[in-house]
């Protein structure tokens, strides 16, 4: 893109090849493999989602972010919900350290902790679950098990909102995964910001 920017790359055991661009349109984003995961256009996605959210009027004083990547949703959750604790979960400390240096992830005031996401504990009123490895969407992530374990965590009236990429062939696995959810959570609606499809479940 014209008047691009790469700003550093570096390799990522769990997100492949990591770059850090910054161009005049998009501003400074992380793309993995690729895939831009944090600023940019990332925001595109999660300003309308959290809108959205925060439009139910529901009281949300503590957010769990599994999958906190460089902290493009942290940000526009300390935007809508500026008191709310904050504790964010990735397994990938580099995309973490590049969201501090270039994406100013270090002045939004989460907790951050470095661990798989499954391993998460606690109970809270919202829970963002943004769990790509580079472009892929884990399997351990759809299990059943795990789905339950989001909805056992929301306190009540919480809401968990799941991200899925939604163009090309993933159009059908999206769909897929919404069914899934449907077995698990008793309300489960369809969202659809810039090229993905978000679920916002509860009980």
């Amino acid at each position: 893109m014209l008047g691009t920017k790469v700003l550093e790359e570096r390799e990522s055991e769990y997100n492949g090849h990591l770059k850090v661009s910054r161009s005049l349109g998009f501003g400074t984003y992380i793309q993995a493999d690729g895939l831009t995961q944090s600023g940019g256009i990332v925001g595109v996605i999660w300003k309308p989602t959290l809108k959205k959210v925060k439009s139910e009027q529901l009281i949300i004083k503590s957010c769990l972010i599994l999958g906190l990547g460089g902290g493009t949703a942290a940000k526009y959750i300390r935007l809508f919900w500026s008191e709310a604790k904050i504790t964010g979960i990735d397994i990938d400390p580099e995309m973490v350290a590049l969201g501090k240096k270039y994406l100013g992830l270090d002045q939004v005031g989460v907790d951050i902790k470095i661990q798989d996401a499954t391993k998460f504990v606690g109970k809270f009123d919202l829970i963002i679950i943004d769990l790509y490895n580079g472009g892929k969407f884990p399997e351990k992530f759809m299990d059943p098990k795990f789905l339950s374990k989001v909805k056992n965590s929301l306190e009540d009236g919480g809401t968990a909102v799941f991200n899925r990429t939604y163009y090309g062939d993933k159009r059908l696995e999206a769909v897929k995964f919404g069914l899934k959810l449907q077995k698990i959570f008793s309300h489960v609606e369809y969202f659809y910001p810039e090229a993905n499809l978000m679920f916002l479940c509860s009980e």
